[in-house]
């Protein structure tokens, strides 16, 4: 059983293996992945033998396939160190393999390998005992143990002259090479000389993968274009999660010569100059969370800096930095920046010049509507100044992240929520008394007629932001939270912001001025009036910012009075003066 576990076990490594095969992957390990199921079968066999004749027939199997692995896993140990072995040398070794392993096709007819043996069936497996080893046997394991020192003498070079090789890599190639010894040695040392080869090759295996995983993240060309690694103009650089170099082309070492002999696997914040610049752009990427980008600066050449993830399939396995001559670009876009300054600063002169005087229109606009109503002169400018108060309070510790160029609409918008009263009848807009619920009726219409006058005044507008907030205060800035208000009933949040600041300083200001049909209110009274309305009439969750500009409201209304008592007195003393 022990051995159809094995058996299994090593075709599911290989199955996965090929999941993460890629065109540039190593050919020995590939090769490695492929034969080893095939000595797992042939140890299968072995172990399921009934007779001594099958398993001697069987037993070429893990010879052949033993010896083919070991010089496998010797190549593949070559390879990756980035040592250079010729190619006579891998024939050589191919060759002995070959004919050291031919003469195991019949062993059960020769004495080449075994000059005696025996068959018994230990704990329900097949097994040979009693052994009597022929010459070529001792030819095998020699062969065996000079691939093996081959390797570990490979391993112990590239650890110490190999900067650009991992060294955590390295450590890895150890472990099957370590084991492979135990395998054939130390197992004779057990109680009826237990073969642990079979279980060394699952445990190689898992190593392997490991080594595979690894090198995904190394080899740059792999996880990059093909066409950036082939452009002298195109640098990159690659990074672990743990921000553990992983590899660069030439162009990125040119940039950063600190990258030359610089070792795998080591952080790029154990050097200052890649800690300040690579280090630092991975942080404002982290933060953003999305694609982005910078200009970097080197001698006479400007590179656009992008840094992203690094992908290996569908999978992120660290982040990348790619790197763009944009050198010309740059020089014809600061030719281009100059004349568009140049052009742009007299832009604004005239667009400035032209929005202050559409500005100013619609301000006298307003100021002549409103010099048609007897009750509410200076209404615009003083609520105006209560929504630029209230606003300024909102945006202190801007909990709500109101932008600023809101605020400065809705500013630049209060003067105009009573446009529509210029559709309003002389007669009602100005009665010197209460209206009638026919005439209230018809003065309630101002708030609709007021969208529409403002949708025509600010149709074609580049400003489209300021043209919706400005409708929206004139339409909507009586309408209440609990839906009672006009002229459509919205409720809560269906009334837009703009209108619900606006609701504040229309009714605060109505409440402390005079009027025709009544007295000013206290500013006790009006503030008692205020609070009762919140959520009511009120967005109650602007009542902390009324309350906060409270003081400043009364503050300006006073200053009101204060200018209305001075003017007065004046006009007194010319009056008696002639």
């Amino acid at each position: 059983m022990i051995y159809l576990v094995l058996l299994t076990i090593s075709i599911i490594l290989t199955i996965i293996y090929a999941a993460m095969w890629h065109k540039h992957f190593n050919l020995y390990l590939t090769l490695i992945f492929s034969f080893i199921p095939f000595a797992e079968l042939g140890y299968y066999f072995v172990a399921n033998s009934t007779n001594k004749e099958e398993a001697l027939t069987v037993l070429s199997f893990p010879f052949i396939f033993s010896g083919l692995l070991q010089m496998f896993i010797t190549l593949t140990v070559f390879s990756l160190c980035k040592i250079d072995l010729k190619k006579t040398y891998k024939i050589i070794m191919f060759a002995v393999v070959i004919i050291v392993s031919s003469f195991t096709f019949n062993i059960k007819n020769t004495t080449n390998f075994y000059k005696g043996c025996e068959f018994k069936i230990v704990n329900g497996y097949g097994t040979l005992v009693s052994k009597d080893y022929g010459p070529l046997h001792t030819v095998f394991y020699v062969m065996i143990i000079s691939f093996m020192v081959l390797g570990i003498g490979a391993l112990i070079f590239g650890y110490i002259k190999k900067k650009d090789v991992s060294h955590s890599i390295i450590a890895l190639l150890f472990l099957p090479e370590l084991v492979s010894v135990v395998a054939y040695f130390g197992g004779k040392l057990l109680p009826g000389k237990t073969d642990l080869t079979p279980i060394s090759y699952i445990f190689a295996q898992i190593v392997y993968l490991i080594i595979v995983y690894r090198l995904n993240l190394y080899n740059v060309d792999d996880t990059i274009i093909d066409s950036l690694v082939e452009s002298g103009e195109t640098g990159f650089i690659s990074i672990d999660f743990n921000r553990r170099y992983l590899g660069s082309n030439e162009t990125a070492k040119n940039l950063f010569p600190e990258l030359v002999g610089y070792p795998l696997d080591k952080s790029i914040e154990k050097n200052e100059h890649l800690k300040e610049t690579l280090g630092r752009w991975l942080r404002q990427f982290q933060n953003n969370r999305t694609g982005w980008n910078v200009t970097y600066e080197y001698e006479d050449k400007s590179y656009s800096v992008s840094v992203n993830y690094l992908y290996i399939g569908n999978r992120k396995w660290g982040y990348r930095f790619i790197f763009n001559d944009n050198t010309e670009d740059r020089n014809y876009i600061k030719l281009v920046d100059k004349y568009n300054s140049e052009l742009e600063t007299e832009v604004q002169k005239k667009t400035q010049s032209i929005v202050e005087m559409h500005d100013k229109m619609i301000l006298s606009l307003a100021m002549m509507v409103e010099s048609r109503d007897n009750s509410t002169g200076g209404h615009i400018m003083r609520t105006s100044e209560v929504v630029r108060i209230l606003i300024e309070e909102m945006t202190r510790e801007n909990e709500l992240h109101l932008k600023a160029k809101f605020c400065k609409d809705v500013i630049k918008a209060a003067p105009m929520h009573d446009l529509g009263k210029v559709a309003v009848d002389d007669a009602i807009l100005r009665k010197p008394g209460r209206f009638t619920d026919e005439e209230y009726e018809k003065m309630k219409k101002h708030a609709e007629e007021g969208a529409k006058v403002i949708h025509k005044i600010l149709d074609g507008t580049d400003d489209l932001e300021f043209h919706i907030i400005a409708e929206n205060v004139a339409h909507y800035h009586h309408e209440r939270m609990d839906g009672s208000g006009y002229p459509d009933g919205l409720k809560g949040e269906e009334i837009p912001l703009e209108a619900r600041i606006m609701a504040i300083a229309d009714v605060y200001d109505a409440l402390v001025s005079k009027r025709v049909y009544k007295e000013k209110f206290s500013f006790e009274d009006a503030d008692r009036i205020m609070m009762e309305s919140m959520g009511k009439h009120f967005d109650k969750n602007l009542e902390k910012y009324y309350v906060a500009a409270r003081p400043r409201f009364e503050e300006y209304y006073r200053s009101l009075d204060k200018e209305t008592e001075n003017e007065g007195s004046l006009s007194g003393k010319r009056s008696s003066q002639s």
